[in-house]
């Protein structure tokens, strides 16, 4: 089941207001992505709120976690 062409025109827009509204994260995922993640490589994000501390979290990626993101590209997701 497909998206409809008014919802894929909104979504496409978004996306196009997003990269011009963060043009240097966009080209720092498109860095990342580009080399793909092996095993053992280590993801962090910190996210700060407006008044609040930054809280940070990470994840070392694991053969299990690839085999999720193959079956995902896979499926098409």
């Amino acid at each position: 089941m497909g998206m409809n062409p008014a919802a894929m025109m909104k979504v496409m827009n978004a996306m196009n207001t997003f990269k011009a509204n963060h043009p240097k994260f966009m080209a720092f995922l498109s860095y990342v992505f580009a080399g793909g993640f092996p095993e053992g490589t280590v993801i962090e994000i910190t996210v700060t709120k407006p008044g609040e501390e930054p809280v940070t979290s990470n994840m070392k990626v694991t053969q299990s976690d690839l085999d999720l993101f193959d079956s995902l590209k896979d499926a098409g997701m």
